[in-house]
């Protein structure tokens, strides 16, 4: 299972990887969508909706099943991926990559610090 170092995440399986001082962009883990089977539809939040860390701002339906999307950090949603609209399986076949989901403008860039590294995630996969 792919998890890069300079990757942070969370025990809900999303990622967070920073692109600017105050922007990071997020998406669901390697393990996730693995574990989740071929993604079907894929509902991300509004640009400009404020989301909450710990909060649902979004939804992955698979063949599988239905799983909610929560928000690691807390800011405004200042991109999607609207590629997802029309090709929701790159969330499977390049989950760290244009499988991304969002870019947040944090709201208090600290959170990060609460977040796991990939040690810590790898550790998490395993138990």
């Amino acid at each position: 299972m792919a998890a890069p170092d300079e990757i942070k995440y969370t025990e809900e399986h999303e990622w967070i990887q920073r692109t600017a001082d105050d922007k990071v962009r997020i998406g669901i883990t390697d393990y996730a969508q693995q574990q989740l089977g071929d993604v079907v539809f894929v509902q991300l939040p509004d640009l400009g909706q404020q989301v909450t860390a710990g909060e649902s701002m979004g939804e992955v339906e698979s063949t599988k099943s239905v799983s909610e999307i929560y928000a690691p950090v807390s800011g405004e949603v200042v991109a999607r991926n609207e590629q997802l609209e029309d090709e929701p399986e790159l969330v499977n076949s390049a989950p760290l990559g244009d499988g991304w989901m969002v870019e947040l403008k944090l709201a208090d860039p600290a959170q990060l610090d609460g977040l796991l590294d990939a040690a810590a995630y790898q550790k998490l996969t395993e138990s």
